[in-house]
C-alpha cells in the first residue's frame, strides 16, 4: 500500500478482469436496468453478452481500490469532474466489451491536491483495452478522496 504522500501524478497502476454472464446478470438485477440489448436473444448471444458500460466502470472502480498500492487506505470515490481538454466530459465508450474477454486496465495519477490536514485529493485516470489493444474505454477525472494516513488494522 501506498501512502497519499508517495503517490505522484503521471504513476502508473494495472489489473485484467473479466465479467462473466452471471457477473452481468447480477448487476443488470442490483442497477435495475432495463434494456431489449440484455433481454432478447436476437440482441444479445447467451454465451457472450454485451456488458453495459457502466458495469465496465464499476468493474474497472473495484479493480482500482483492490490494488495492491491502493488497498488499505480510506477512498471515498468524490465525483467525476471530466478533463478541461475534453470540455468537461469524462467517459468514452469506444468499442464494446462482451461476457468473458479479458479488459486490461491502466489506471493513471492525473492529479493530486490537497484538501485539508486530513484528506487528499487524486484524479485518476482509466484506460481498458482489449487483448487485441483495441480500446473499450476512456474516462478521465475520476476523483477520490484519500486519507492521508490509513485507518490502523
Amino acid at each position: 500500500m501506498k501512502r497519499f504522500s508517495e503517490l505522484r501524478v503521471g504513476d502508473e497502476f494495472f489489473s485484467e478482469c473479466a465479467i462473466s454472464s452471471d457477473e452481468l446478470e447480477k448487476y443488470l438485477s442490483f442497477s435495475g436496468i432495463r434494456n431489449v440489448i440484455y433481454e432478447k436473444k436476437e440482441f444479445s448471444n447467451t454465451d457472450n453478452k454485451m456488458v453495459s458500460g457502466r458495469a465496465i466502470l464499476a468493474r474497472m472502480e473495484g479493480e482500482f481500490t483492490k490494488l495492491e498500492e491502493m488497498y488499505g487506505n480510506l477512498l471515498i470515490f468524490y465525483g467525476i469532474d471530466g478533463d478541461p481538454a475534453w470540455n468537461s466530459r469524462q467517459t468514452r465508450f469506444l468499442k464494446p466489451l462482451h461476457t468473458g474477454e479479458r479488459l486490461k486496465i491502466k489506471f493513471r495519477i492525473s492529479d493530486k491536491r490537497d484538501l485539508n490536514d486530513e484528506f487528499g485529493l487524486l484524479a485518476v485516470d482509466f484506460e481498458g483495452t482489449k487483448d487485441d489493444d483495441q480500446t473499450v474505454l476512456i474516462s478521465k477525472r475520476n476523483l477520490y478522496q484519500m486519507k492521508k494516513e490509513p485507518p490502523s488494522v
